[in-house]
């Protein structure tokens, strides 16, 4: 049975220490263009700072390329479906592991999507749980990201965030359905549900 919680606001932990050194996206970007990053370093930037990605395992990538291949088939030729590639956002650049955006690959040839092309954000989370529910929350919340799904591998289950709050004091998801196992979960584009998945096959 899905769980739903609404909430108009709670309070995300912090993660950035005060001396550690901030740099923008234009920087970052900078930074990538000059070599001084380059793929190798597996580092995304959030809230303009330079933060290790994870490695994947098994069945992280398992559950990121099952979604990725599902919501391929069921999104129209408006849309298209990224894994694990940069969104651009004001302080930020995030490579979630899913991500649905709205237009053809080729309208991102010279930038990479930002908020207002996205539809749905979709991060896979084992080690990340903590970080996902908190930090990346918060800047999706921000950014007005419209949609955002946890794959919670260790609990089997699916969080659906919807309603975000926007530039605030805690920027948040005022909406939250927890799906199970047995449950389908829907999927919406601008609010209009136009299929719904199964998370058992979802799941690993």
């Amino acid at each position: 049975m899905a769980l739903l919680l609404t909430s108009s606001s709670e309070t995300d932990l912090t993660y950035a220490p005060s001396r550690l050194w901030q740099i923008s996206v234009a920087r970052y970007h900078e930074m990538i263009e000059a070599g001084t990053l380059t793929e190798n370093d597996r580092l995304e930037l959030l809230e303009g700072f330079l933060v290790e990605k994870m490695t994947i395992n098994p069945p992280h990538s398992f559950v990121t390329e099952t979604i990725s291949e599902m919501l391929a088939r069921l999104f129209p030729d408006a849309f298209f479906v990224n894994t694990q590639q940069p969104v651009t956002l004001p302080d930020s650049e995030p490579e979630p592991d899913v991500s649905v955006i709205r237009g053809k690959r080729r309208d991102f040839v010279q930038h990479h999507p930002g908020p207002d092309d996205v539809v749905l954000l979709i991060e896979v989370s084992d080690a990340t749980l903590q970080q996902d529910q908190t930090w990346k929350k918060r800047i999706y919340a921000r950014a007005e990201i419209p949609v955002y799904w946890i794959v919670n591998l260790p609990d089997r289950q699916i969080e659906l965030y919807s309603e975000p709050s926007g530039a605030s004091a805690h920027p948040t998801y005022r909406h939250l359905v927890t799906y199970q196992e047995d449950d389908e979960i829907p999927v919406a584009v601008d609010g209009v549900e136009t299929a719904v998945l199964p998370v058992r096959e979802l799941l690993p």
